[in-house]
């Protein structure tokens, strides 16, 4: 199992919506393997497939209350709302206040291939949130007003410490 390179922004792929999987296989299975692990090196909570390079609907999250892995996961019901600093392994000099879903109910299929569904919050359903949006080609920059989106882009904004130590997902 080997670590994958996490593809920074402005890389393309990052704006591309991944692919549905059809069938999950040993391969996608070697896949969340090898996220994972890239996952917890660089100290993220979450991952997406294509964070990695890969143009299919994968993502890994781990906030600290046991590792979730999906596949095609998908936003089914959504309750409340709060604003957060979120940041990003693709985004690594970014730290963008982000309007979310306080809870959420996300479906997916499991690494055996079988549906699931889960309820969740706070950090959970802010992580599932954001890695859902790398997989349609959504980054946490995109929340930025317009004028925050330049200065980001000429390398004017930079990222915030964060108290957790955890350097986003």
């Amino acid at each position: 199992m080997s670590e994958l390179k996490v593809t920074k922004f402005p890389d393309s792929i990052l704006r591309k919506k991944a692919r549905k999987v059809l069938k999950v296989t040993d391969a996608e299975r070697s896949t969340f393997d090898e996220m994972v692990k890239t996952m917890y090196l660089n100290q993220g909570v979450g991952l997406a497939a294509v964070q990695v390079g890969i143009d299919r609907q994968l993502a890994v999250v781990d906030t600290g209350e046991g590792l979730i892995k999906m596949v095609n996961p998908a936003i089914v019901k959504r309750e409340g709302f709060e604003t957060q600093e979120e940041g990003c392994l693709s985004c690594p000099d970014a730290c963008v206040k982000v309007r979310r879903a306080r809870k959420i109910v996300v479906s997916y299929l499991n690494e055996d291939g079988e549906v699931a569904e889960l309820k969740a919050d706070g950090l959970l359903a802010r992580v599932i949130q954001h890695e859902i949006d790398h997989l349609g080609g959504t980054l946490i920059i995109d929340y930025l007003s317009p004028i925050k989106k330049v200065l980001f882009k000429v390398g004017r904004l930079s990222r915030r410490k964060k108290a957790s130590g955890k350097k986003g997902d």
